[in-house]
């Protein structure tokens, strides 16, 4: 199982790269000149005395010549004072000018480095919220992270819990716990195979199945009519309750993979391996078997039990049933539909059991019962339809029983009889469509026919 960190210091620290920005911490460029007013006024003002200051200095450096006035103005005087004047206004014309132009091109200067100054701003603005961003992605990537941690630490406490009833000494809590770890399955997908696991492993613990000792009929007479003794061995009760309890478990498992694969609680394409245990009934009827390996390898049917997989539908999965024993069981696989996956029986043996596929469908699929023992039982394809694949019933023995393809259907699948050994059993191809007419060619009873895959017991 996975485990994330169970304290906050093992925790990955979040580190963010911040640029420094100082620019945004910079003041403001600050325009100081005079009121447009005031500025023209000081500058006229400053001309006039300039000028005066002129007009002295020439007098003074001429001695302060004097003027004689007698009375009369001549036309060249009047003209030279108006150019005199005329001088003046545009003397104080071009000081206010060149204020003016002075001032547009401070105001210009400054407008630059505001703009220069926003940009900069900018920068600063979309690095301060890169930052922000990262420092929120770290803060729900550690969110995340704790959430996950907390999640992860209350499915092992559940899975605690519930392994811990699974191992009780008190049936009900054992049943208990059964429920509890198929819950988890559902709500902990990561740890899901792990649950199967577990709930498969108990089918697998030592099981001996109890004996129908304590009933007694109704009346004296063995009409069918039968009542519970008042008392019953401890072994036995011990045997029935635990039975109830080995019958949830499949019962829960089959229910799971009835689901739609696309259904989040489906168990559909995880392993189940019963391998070694002993099974007195179960019904997965209808189970739907896409991907992963399903291994009934070295179980135990006996007592008349019932294993169902009718209607099941095996979509490439593989089902093993290598070294099984069926003494007297039965197990269905009734219109069951085979496509591209394996159902394998080598080593099994049968005694006085039934495997029915019956209008099963095989579809690119193969069957084998390579070394299988058939001692009084019945293998029965009635109906069934090949296409493709093949079944092979290689270096099998029958001692007895029946073999029965009636009103199968093989289109392009092959099936074989390579070196078996028929001893008083009953094989029959009765209204069977066979293009291909069934091989009996024989075969080295030590030497599987070639190309064959054979899985490990």
């Amino acid at each position: 199982m996975d485990h994330l960190p169970t304290d906050k210091a093992s925790l990955p620290p979040a580190t963010v790269a911040i640029s420094p920005a100082s620019v945004a911490d910079s003041d403001v460029p600050e325009l100081r000149q005079w009121h447009i007013g005031w500025a023209i006024g000081v500058a006229v003002v400053a001309a006039v005395l300039a000028v005066a200051g002129l007009i002295v200095a020439a007098l003074w450096y001429a001695g302060y010549p004097s003027f004689s006035r007698d009375g009369a103005v001549t036309a060249g005087t009047l003209f030279e004072l108006f150019k005199l004047a005329f001088a003046m206004v545009a003397g104080v014309g071009g000081v206010v000018a060149l204020v003016v132009a002075y001032r547009r091109q401070r105001v210009a200067e400054h407008t630059n480095k505001l703009a220069e100054l926003a940009h900069k701003l900018a920068q600063t603005a979309d690095v301060r919220a890169e930052v922000s961003k990262a420092l929120s992605q770290a803060a729900d990537e550690r969110a995340k992270i704790e959430t996950d941690r907390n999640g992860v630490r209350l499915f092992n406490e559940r899975f605690a819990k519930a392994s811990e009833q699974l191992g009780s000494e008190k049936p009900a809590v054992r049943l208990a716990g059964v429920y509890a770890m198929a819950g988890l399955a559902d709500d902990w997908q990561d740890g899901r195979q792990t649950c199967i696991d577990v709930l498969c492993a108990y089918l697998r613990m030592p099981y001996t199945p109890p004996e129908d000792e304590g009933w007694q009929p109704s009346n004296g007479v063995d009409s069918g009519d039968y009542v519970l003794p008042r008392e019953f061995s401890q072994d036995v009760l011990s045997a029935r309750q635990e039975r109830q309890v080995r019958h949830t478990v499949i019962r829960l498992i089959g229910a799971h993979l009835r689901l739609e694969v696309e259904n989040p609680a489906s168990w559909s394409g995880h392993d189940f391996d019963f391998t070694g245990a002993v099974l007195d009934g179960g019904d997965l009827s209808a189970a739907r078997f896409t991907g992963g390996r399903v291994s009934f390898d070295r179980a135990e049917f006996s007592g008349g039990v019932e294993v169902s997989f009718a209607e099941a539908s095996f979509s490439g999965a593989n089902v093993s049933f290598v070294g099984a024993k069926f003494c007297g069981a039965e197990v269905l696989f009734t219109r069951a539909a085979f496509a591209g996956g394996q159902v394998w029986f080598q080593d099994a043996e049968f005694t006085k059991g039934l495997v029915v596929f019956d209008s099963a469908a095989f579809t690119g699929s193969r069957v084998f019962f390579g070394r299988s023992t058939f001692a009084g039982s019945h293998v029965i394809f009635i109906g069934a339809g090949f296409a493709g694949g093949w079944i092979s019933f290689w270096a099998a023995k029958f001692r007895g029983g029946s073999l029965r393809f009636e009103s199968a259907v093989f289109d392009g699948a092959d099936v074989r009889f390579d070196a078996v050994a028929f001893e008083g059993a009953d094989v029959s191809f009765a209204g069977a469509d066979l293009q291909v007419p069934p091989a009996f060619d024989p075969w080295p009873a030590d030497d599987p026919p070639t190309g064959l895959v054979m899985p490990h017991p």
